[in-house]
Order: structure tokens, then C-alpha cells, then sequence
């Protein structure tokens, strides 16, 4: 094979994975911002036929953040973890599959992580749906878990949607607020160990300036773990 015809074959080889992954960030990106939470059903399926994993378990709940949590095992270790972090979910999403995405054998606690996806420059909720919807997030578990623990942790500022800090913010103060009410939920912020100089960092995110790169799974890692199993007793 000549030289030219290596290089346009890898030339196609290489515009090809391109396409194919724009195609799969499109998607995405179309299933985040859609207010349908019917487009999330292949994923909910996938959970369901998982099982609901072994006793004792802590849940991990929310959008991608959680998904991407490679080493969410070995972080939460030697306690099991279900991991149900999908795509760009919403808090009207989890609410939505709410007995699927809860379903689980006499867990150690549930850990969710959403509104993010709430909280963006295109989908900007205010304060009161926020509110209502976490409301009714919390209803959903307790009717499943009514006594498990459940651990909330905020909205999380990113370089990407800094300019609606100051909304995310409101949003976590006004949540927070709710879970002081509410008995054994507790609230987790890792905002200000995500930041240097008053602004996100950029080493605690990967390319797209919003998911958390490996130094960033670290500080949350850091941060869950040891509030979790401080308050559980875990080893």
C-alpha cells in the first residue's frame, strides 16, 4: 500500500470516529436538554436488568457526574455500590423513574447527585421548581426507604456554567434549607473544594469544562466517603 493511500485511509479512518462520536455527543446533548423524560428509558431498562444488588449497598443516584464515576467502587470499597448515574438527567427525570432508580435490597444509604442538568444557561429553573421537585424526589425515596439515610450533594460549579453560579447557588442554599427538615438527609457541598481563587479549577475538570477529570473524582471521593462513613460507621 503506497504512502498517500496510508494516509487517506487513515484520514477516513480518523473522520469517521469523529462523525460517529458528534453523532453520539449530539445525542446526548439532545436527551439532556429535552424535558421528556421518556428518552431516558433505554438507560432505566439497562438498570432493571441489573438487579438490585447486594444488601447493604450504598446507591448512587443523578446524571453523569455520577455515571463517569469509574472508580466508584473502589472509593466506597469494601462496602458495595449500585451505581444509577444517567447521562443528563434532571431532577424531573429521577422523580419520574423514581421506583426503578431506588430499588434496592435494605441499603446502607442513598447518594444522589442532580440538578446540574436543572441548572443550566438554556434550561435555568427558578428556586420554587427546584424546591418542589427536590420535595418530591425526597417522597419518592422515603417511600421505598423510610429509613434509610440519604445524602444530597449539591450542585457543583464547573468553568463551563460559571455564569449561573450565583443561580446554582440559591438553588443549593434553598435545598439545603429543606434538608435541615427533613430527619437522617443530609446535605454534601465539595463547591469550594472544587475552587481555587473564587472560581472553579481547571484541574479538577476534564476537557468539556464540565465533568470532573481524576483529580476531581479524588476530592469527591475524599470528601462522600469520609462524610458517609463517619456518620454509618463504616470501616
Amino acid at each position: 500500500m503506497t504512502i498517500k493511500r496510508i494516509f487517506w485511509t487513515s484520514t477516513i479512518v480518523v473522520l469517521s470516529v469523529a462523525a460517529y462520536v458528534a453523532v453520539g455527543v449530539s445525542k446526548g446533548l439532545e436527551k439532556a436538554l429535552s424535558e421528556d423524560p421518556l428518552v431516558w428509558a433505554s438507560d432505566i431498562e439497562a438498570f432493571l436488568e441489573k438487579g438490585v444488588g447486594e444488601p447493604g449497598s450504598l446507591v448512587f443516584v443523578g446524571s453523569s457526574s455520577i455515571r463517569f464515576w469509574d472508580d466508584l467502587a473502589e472509593d466506597m470499597a469494601p462496602v458495595p455500590v449500585i451505581n444509577r448515574g444517567f447521562g443528563g438527567s434532571k431532577i424531573g427525570d429521577v422523580v419520574h423513574y423514581a421506583d426503578a432508580l431506588f430499588k434496592a435490597n435494605n441499603p446502607h444509604a442513598v447518594i444522589i447527585f442532580v440538578g446540574t442538568n436543572d441548572m443550566t444557561p438554556e434550561l435555568t429553573k427558578s428556586v420554587d421548581t427546584m424546591s418542589s421537585r427536590f420535595v418530591a424526589m425526597m417522597n419518592a425515596v422515603r417511600k421505598q426507604h423510610p429509613d434509610a439515610p440519604v445524602y444530597y450533594i449539591a450542585i457543583t460549579p464547573s468553568p463551563l456554567r460559571w455564569a449561573i453560579w450565583n443561580e446554582a447557588k440559591a438553588v443549593n442554599q434553598a435545598i439545603q434549607v429543606l434538608i435541615s427538615q427533613m430527619p437522617d438527609v443530609h446535605f454534601i457541598d465539595t463547591s469550594e473544594a472544587l475552587m481555587s481563587g473564587g472560581e472553579p479549577d481547571p484541574d479538577n475538570y476534564v476537557f468539556d469544562k464540565l465533568h470532573l477529570s481524576a483529580k476531581g473524582y479524588d476530592i469527591w471521593a475524599e470528601i462522600v466517603r469520609s462524610r458517609i462513613f463517619g456518620d454509618l460507621g463504616l470501616p
